[in-house]
């Protein structure tokens, strides 16, 4: 089992924390870390915009990445939220069990 970290970006905290209750609570995710908010600089539709987010790390399994989009799709308020994984390429063993045990994977093992 491959152990990855799921980023996004929310527009204010109650929706960060709304996302990440949703995402351990269905155990689809072991732990989300909602970060400080940011200043984000893109470009959208031609033009260059700014703005006020969250950053939102999650940690689960790459065998629940569709689940994971899914409910972020289904929570995030943005037409096209960003949703990137990636792989976790080393980590402390027993913090890599860890995360299979809780979204109903134990079979990752230390």
């Amino acid at each position: 089992m491959e152990a990855i970290v799921i980023l996004t970006n929310l527009p204010d905290q109650a929706s960060a924390e709304h996302l990440a209750r949703s995402l351990v609570e269905t155990k689809i995710a072991a732990c989300v870390n909602i970060l400080a908010p940011c200043v984000s600089i893109y470009r959208w539709q031609g033009a260059i915009e700014t703005a006020h987010e969250v950053p939102v790390l999650i940690k689960t399994l790459r065998t629940h990445y569709h689940k994971v989009e899914q409910c972020v799709r289904e929570c995030h308020p943005y037409a096209l939220p960003e949703i990137i994984a990636l792989p976790i390429v080393a980590g402390l063993p027993d913090y890599l069990a860890w995360i299979a045990t809780e979204t109903g994977d134990d079979q990752m093992g230390a």
